[in-house]
Order: structure tokens, then sequence, then C-alpha cells
């Protein structure tokens, strides 16, 4: 009997240790991956420094200050060279990134670049911008790693549409920026580069999955950035951050090289989208890539260059409105947003009309979480094999590595007690591919019903609550069902922008003291403590559109913008 236990033995301690060496080798690799990280910010305190000293009468503060489009015209006409506005926010940005770990990875052959654009003259819309990109856009030579130790050191083969057409622009993409592992997440943190903070308050996340760029952009340290959103993912930056952003119809611009969270997922459509200060430097970015190339290089894209007279258009809308989903009761800073531009907009001569919300957690369940994990989470699960830690995901986790039999005894158990929850699990239960059919085209049904709704009302456009103020760090992680507000436009495929109006005041934080919630449940308790302790705190709306009217989008967020700022230099 001696000789068989001591085989156990020794297979079990085989086993140990090749556990250990495997786990040895991740942390090596992510070891190397912050080296890596913490070289980027050497070199980019070394490049900055080297021109200061070379250049000390260069007004940084002032390149600085200037707004996207002015800083584009006057690169354009030769009155401000590309490398003073490079090597400004070189400076700028390593400053955000040392108090807020935003960047991942500076792309040093931006300078190379940098000398390229001075010797050919070629001048793109956006010749001499330096840009930020999302980690999970494709930078040739650099990886795409959504937090997973398993993507370090699988550089791109080549540059994805969006990068390609940028640099075709004349822009300059210079460094890679953070995101929470596996992108399905609005907080920032992953095992290799750890957590990104708020610029705005460090105890604050920034948003996610986008949040390195929503951080960077925030705090000044890039003019002009891009992320992908699938359920929030630019947005919730923006909002958190206190800044402009426009997620655009699925395909109005080229998702060919970028990498989702969810391979080969059609339910919930994602999007890549610029962010930045100000709604005119949206607009700007939108005509620079919906250009020629971007459609020769994508033939998936359709071929709609921006559609001037209807951003320009000065001709009153008509606005439906909600001041809640019904789903996730609003923060009394976030109706106060939502009215407060309702009366701006009215007394601007714009009608405003009620837009009576159905069945959202309906959508959220049925549409958007067994849209996305259709598989039971099976693809989903696949992602996290082997790796060294599961983020902020971990209900989801849980959800997937359970058998469809517990998921439903479960649900049924818990649907008296904690029906948000009980929905959750019932959604992530695996689907056949006739459910999976059947649910796309319930999907597309209640689209054209959405669409119906809005025509019968004569809207132009909608205006939103957004999920605000910023959250505190690790909240974004419990409360998963806060995302009502940006999915539902995830779910239509609509495009929708963010811009911020107002901030938090002490009579929201005294109102928020009775903050119950629709369902009175753990989230609903949760999400009144995250929101706790915010005054001075940005606070956005979302502005909608029907599907590839992105113009109409940005024209209404600039109406927004432009009211908002006139209000504040009265007050």
């Amino acid at each position: 009997m001696r000789v068989p236990l001591l085989c156990c033995s020794a297979a079990g301690l085989l086993l140990l240790l090749l556990r250990w060496r495997r786990r040895s080798g991740l942390w090596r690799k992510v070891e190397a991956a912050r080296q890596r990280q913490e070289r980027s910010l050497v070199q980019m305190e070394t490049a900055a420094r080297s021109f200061r000293e070379q250049h000390p009468s260069v007004n940084m503060v002032s390149i600085l200050s200037l707004p996207l489009p002015e800083l584009s015209r006057k690169l354009r006409d030769g009155s401000l060279p590309p490398e003073h506005v490079f090597y400004a926010y070189v400076g700028k940005a390593l400053q955000i990134a040392t108090e807020t770990n935003c960047i991942t990875e500076y792309l040093q052959e931006s300078e190379t670049q940098l000398r390229k654009r001075k010797l050919t003259g070629k001048l793109g819309l956006l010749y001499g911008v330096p840009v930020s990109i999302k980690d999970s856009i494709n930078c040739e030579g650099h990886d795409s790693t959504l937090g997973f130790v398993k993507n370090i050191n699988k550089p791109a083969a080549e540059d994805s549409v969006l990068v390609q057409v940028l640099k075709r622009q004349g822009a300059i993409p210079f460094v890679k920026t953070n995101v929470p592992q596996s992108l399905i997440s609005y907080d920032c943190k992953n095992l290799i580069f750890g957590q990104t903070c708020n610029p705005l308050l460090y105890t604050r996340s920034p948003g996610g999955s986008s949040g390195g760029e929503g951080a960077l952009i925030g705090g000044g340290g890039s003019i002009l950035g891009f992320g992908t959103d699938v359920g929030g993912s630019l947005r919730f930056p923006a909002a958190f951050c206190g800044i402009c952003t426009l997620k655009p119809t699925g395909n109005r611009l080229s998702k060919k090289g970028i990498i989702s969270g969810v391979l080969g997922q059609k339910a919930v459509a994602a999007a890549v989208g610029p962010m930045a200060k100000d709604v005119e430097s949206l607009a700007l970015c939108m005509r620079a890539l919906l250009c020629e190339d971007m459609f020769n290089l994508d033939s998936t894209v359709p071929p709609l260059p921006f559609n001037e007279e209807v951003y320009s258009s000065t001709q009153p809308l008509r606005i439906g409105y909600y001041e809640t989903d019904f789903f996730t009761m609003p923060s009394p800073a976030m109706r106060r947003a939502v009215r407060e531009t309702k009366q701006l907009l009215e007394d601007a001569g714009h009608t405003l009309v009620p837009f009576e919300l159905m069945n959202v957690d309906y959508v959220i369940f049925n549409f958007c979480v067994r849209g996305m994990f259709a598989d039971g989470g099976a693809s989903y699960l696949r992602k996290f094999k082997g790796e060294l830690e599961k983020g902020s995901v971990g209900l989801f986790l849980q959800l997937a590595k359970s058998p469809n039999w517990l998921k439903t005894i479960l649900s049924w158990i818990t649907k008296p007690f904690v029906p948000r929850f009980s929905g959750i699990v019932r959604s992530m239960r695996a689907n056949t591919v006739d459910d999976v059919w059947s649910l796309h085209c319930e999907i597309e049904e209640f689209c054209h019903q959405f669409i119906a709704q809005w025509k019968k009302l004569n809207l132009d456009v909608m205006l939103c609550p957004m999920l605000g103020p910023a959250l505190g760090i690790g909240y974004p992680g419990k409360l998963s069902v806060a995302v009502s507000y940006t999915m539902l436009y995830n779910a239509l495929d609509f495009p929708v922008g963010v811009v911020p109006v107002t901030m938090v005041t002490d009579e929201d934080e005294e109102e928020l003291k009775g903050y119950q919630g629709y369902f009175r449940d753990w989230w609903d308790r949760t999400l009144a403590k995250a929101f706790r302790g915010s005054a001075g705190l940005p606070v956005a709306v979302q502005c909608v559109a029907l599907p590839w009217q992105e113009e109409l989008c940005l024209r209404f967020m600039k109406e927004v913008e432009t009211l908002v700022l006139k209000k504040n230099r009265l007050v």
C-alpha cells in the first residue's frame, strides 16, 4: 500500500511544483511589463526635459490651454511648430500619469513620426496633434493586453484602421492607456498596471473601461483620445472625469484591429469613439475620421462623410427627455442635471417632450446580460483561464462557472427577495442557437418599437440622465446593475454623447441622505454609499440621436454645452 501512496504524494508534489513554476513565470511577465511601463515614463521625462532645456522660451502653459480647433489651425498655418505641441503634451501627460497611473506605454516611435511629419509637410485635419489610444486599440509593435497576463509580449502586427487613419490625417499617437481586466467593467484596474485614479479626486474611479483615457484627458495630459464602448465604456470615464465623448453608431467608425471584451457577440453593439474636453473637438475629430481612407481601409464602414449642414444648423429642436429609467434611481445631482438642462433648452426656444421608458429591467437582463453571455459565459470564462487575478467581475465569473440547473434554482429562490440578482442569474444561463436567434429578433423588434415611439412624438433628439458623480474606487465592481442608463443605447445601437453640465452641491448631498432606490436591495444601499461625499464633482447628461445621425447628436451636444457655459458665465 505504501508504493501507491508514495506515487500519489510524488504526483501531487510534482503538480504543485509545476503550478508554482507557471505562476512564477506569469509573475515574471507582469514584472517585465511593469518595468516597461516605468521605462516609458522615464523616456517621456527625458524627452520633455531635453526639449525644455533646448527651448526654454516656449510657453508650454499657453499651448496646453488651446482648445483643439484653435491648436489645429495654428499647427496647420505654421504659427505653432508641431514639436512644441508634442513635447508640451508629453510633459503634461507624464505629470498626469504620475498622479493617476493612466499610461501603460509611451509610443517612442511617435518622436520619429513627428520628425517625418515636418519633412513631408502633409497637412491633414489633425496635423501635428498628439493623441492617446486605449490599450485595446492595436498599435503596431505594442501589446493590447486588456489587463490579461497572457497578452503580454504579444505585440500587434499592424495598426488598427482607426490608428492608420489618424496617422494619415497627421495625428501623432503617443501613449496607450490603462483599462480594467477584460474590459467588462466601468472601473479601471488590472493586475499588470494596477489602479487608475480620477484626476479630480484620487479616491474616485475614473470610470471604465476607457478609464485611462478619461483620466489622462480629464487631467489635461491629452487633447484628444480614443476608447471603446459596449455598455458605457466611453461615457462613464467622460462623465466621471468631467469631459465630453461621442459613442457613435456601432459601425460608423471602423473597429478593425480593435480587441473586444466579448468576442463574437452581436446582441449589444460595441463602438469606438473620441474623447475630448469639448464638443467642437469631437466634431473636428469626426470630420477627420469620416474620410476616404476610413472607407477604403474598411469597406464594411458605410461611406458617409461628415454632414456639415446638419452639425451647423440652428433650427430649434424637438427634444424628448426623461429623468429616470425606473431601474437605477438617479442621484439628486443626476435628476437636477436633466431638469436644469431641460430648462436651459426651453428658454433657448427648443421644445421639450416627456418620453416614457418601458421595461428597462427586461432590456438589461434579457437583451444586455443574456445577449453578452448567451453561451452561459463560457467564452468569457476561457479568457480568465490561467490568469493570476479575476479582477472586479467576480459575480459574472462565478455565474459563468455554474451549471444551468444551479442558475435556474438560484434564480427561482432569490426572485421574491432580490429580484435584480435573480434576473442576472437567469440571464446568465446558456442558450441554444434557436434561443440566440430568437433573442436577436426580439432586440430588433424592440428597436423598431422604440423608434416608432420616438417618431410618434416627432423627436429630433433625446436628453437623458448619465450615472454620476464618479463612484469611489472599487464601487463599480460591486454595482454592475448601474449600467442601465448607458447600456440601453448599446442594445439599441444609437449614437449618444456625454456633456458635463453641473457639479454636485451641498444641497444634493443633503438630499442624498433620503436615497433608498427603487428596489431597496443591497445594490441600492451600496450605490447610495458610492454617491456620498461628492460635492464639487462633475455631473453630465446624455444626448441621444437615431442611428447614423452622429452629426445631429453632436449638434445637440454643442447646444447643451453652449447654454451651460453661457449660464456659468452669468452666475
